[in-house]
């Protein structure tokens, strides 16, 4: 049985579910440039693995990629990718950020469960149901 080694463990219980980790930027573009394909929702969550409430919210946002699955879930690690993070102005992990087409439609800075469902929730319900 493997042991539970925390430290190559965390990007397992980061990206669960359908939530992809970025760590590079040409991950993101890719993802995005997939996302603006298929006409996706972006959702990326800017995190940290030594942050707390990241870590709270982590599995919540996993459920949620897998109950809306019309929506593209990201995960980026802002250790892994500091200059990029620096460049959305990050002030706190986690900070969520909608996207449509590339462009941020909403945001949400803290790991508020209710506020990020409810986001999600609206988006979700202002997307007309295209090709299944």
């Amino acid at each position: 049985a493997k042991t539970k080694d925390d430290d190559s463990d965390h990007n397992v219980e980061f990206a669960a579910g359908n939530v992809k980790l970025i760590t590079t930027k040409e991950a993101w573009d890719q993802s995005l440039e997939e996302a603006r394909r298929d006409d996706k929702i972006v959702i990326a969550n800017f995190s940290a693995t030594w942050c707390g409430p990241c870590k709270m919210i982590a599995p919540y946002y996993s459920e949620l990629s897998e109950k809306y699955t019309s929506m593209m879930f990201l995960l980026v690690d802002v250790d892994e990718l500091t200059d990029f993070s620096t460049s959305w102005d990050i002030k706190a992990t986690p900070t969520f950020f909608f996207l449509k087409d590339g462009q941020q439609i909403d945001k949400l800075v803290g790991a508020n469960k209710p506020e990020l469902q409810k986001k999600i929730v609206a988006i979700n319900d202002s997307v007309p149901e295209t090709k299944q």
